[in-house]
């Protein structure tokens, strides 16, 4: 690569990590960067993914003060969310690209629709809940909020992009939590995810990461992670959901184009 490219690539990988912190899907950034200079998918991907890691430290310690009080959620979703990145990780090194490139886009409108309608949802959970706004919630949904974070764990450990998104439209229709609460375990979650993810890929395919790019997307999105949680939190439910929803779209026409 040459200067300037490397500089774009650093550049990417400070709008990724604001991005993060907001929406989840600055993969959706990077990834294209990195493949348009020319590296292989599977490279750009482990490389990305460790890159990114320091963005989600960022912007979960920025997030630090919505996490308090989730922990009743958060110590399922937790383990939930480290083993479906395990299993993840195991599929990006030993399956084709293509066995989920197909239900992404899918996976995208899903949650695209679940976070439009969450006001809608939130306000049919809480009637549900007989008017509390806690943070407990009953079994059926807790079961189901814990398959659903299983499975985008898997969906984050093969591909990461997006699955913020997936996460927010996963909290949408289950909780009635505030919304910057949600965004704050959706990137404590994510970045358990990515750590799984960049660990794996380290150990294993440690001579197929490009260690440059990772390091250029680790400072940028560090900065850019602090960045997004410092004027992220300061917008309102609608702004951060409307944030989502456009970036979302952006997200899925790369993906299907």
């Amino acid at each position: 690569m040459t200067a300037f490219e490397l500089f774009l690539v650093a550049l990417a990988g400070l709008g990724a990590g604001a991005i993060n912190a907001l929406v989840g899907s600055g993969t959706l950034i990077t990834f294209p960067t990195l493949v348009a200079f020319g590296l292989p998918p599977v490279t750009a991907t482990m490389s990305n993914a460790v890159g990114l890691v320091a963005g989600g430290v960022s912007s979960t310690w920025g997030y630090r003060r919505e996490l308090r009080g989730q922990w009743l959620r958060l110590r399922w979703q937790i383990p939930a969310s480290l083993s479906g990145a395990v299993l993840g990780s195991w599929l990006l090194l030993h399956l084709p690209e293509s066995a989920f490139e197909t239900i992404v886009p899918v996976l995208m409108v899903l949650a695209l629709i679940l976070v439009v309608l969450q006001p809608k949802l939130q306000k049919w959970v809480l009637n549900r809940a007989g008017g509390t706004g806690d943070d407990r919630i009953g079994p059926v949904r807790m079961t189901i909020l814990v398959a659903g974070t299983f499975a985008v764990g898997v969906y984050g450990g093969y591909f990461t992009a997006a699955q913020g998104i997936l996460l927010m439209g996963l909290f949408g229709a289950l909780l009635h939590d505030n919304v910057q609460r949600q965004n704050a375990a959706k990137n404590l979650l994510s970045l358990l995810v990515n750590i799984v993810s960049a660990t794996a890929y380290t150990l294993v395919a440690f001579d197929r990461i490009n260690w440059t790019v990772a390091g250029l997307i680790a400072a940028g999105s560090l900065i850019g992670g602090a960045l997004g949680s410092r004027y992220g939190r300061r917008l309102s439910p609608t702004a951060l959901r409307g944030t989502i929803v456009v970036v979302g779209l952006i997200g899925l026409y790369r993906l299907l184009a």
